[in-house]
């Protein structure tokens, strides 16, 4: 890396549109697109799209020492009854990831939150983190 730059990686067509699909689906349940960046085009390309799965799922379906952006619409249901589902983007960057990747999901986060319309970002260092209790937490009830 020249002169500190950070490389910000280009969001694919084929990541934008399964953004697009997701924000307006119709299914109610919970589910995640998860994203990662591929080092060599220096893109970020979808890795997998997680339909009806509990958070715990999420968790067990991510590598442990990788990072990854991960887009969830959760299925909420409040105290009074009332059943949302916001959508949440998720940055996922384990301590011990290699740097040089680190630095080109930090530096495309941005501009994958903004492409994904997502004002709600939150993140995690540790996979084990990633838990319900967590999640309810950042979301406030």
């Amino acid at each position: 890396m020249s002169g500190g730059s950070v490389n910000i990686c280009e969001v694919t067509q084929e990541v934008k549109q399964a953004l697009k699909e997701f924000r307006f689906r119709k299914t109610e349940d919970t589910a995640a697109l998860v994203l990662k960046v591929d080092r060599e085009k220096q893109q970020i390309i979808l890795d997998e799209k997680l339909e009806a799965i509990l958070v715990d799922d999420l968790r067990e379906s991510l590598p442990g020492h990788q990072p990854r952006y991960i887009v969830l619409s959760y299925r909420q249901e409040h105290k009074d009854g009332r059943i949302s589902y916001p959508l949440c983007f998720i940055f996922f960057t384990p301590r011990d990831s290699h740097a040089e990747l680190q630095m080109m999901y930090a530096g495309s986060k941005l501009a994958l939150q903004q492409e994904a319309g997502l004002t709600r970002g939150f993140e995690i260092r540790e996979l084990e983190d990633l838990t319900e209790e967590w999640l309810l937490s950042k979301l406030g009830n």
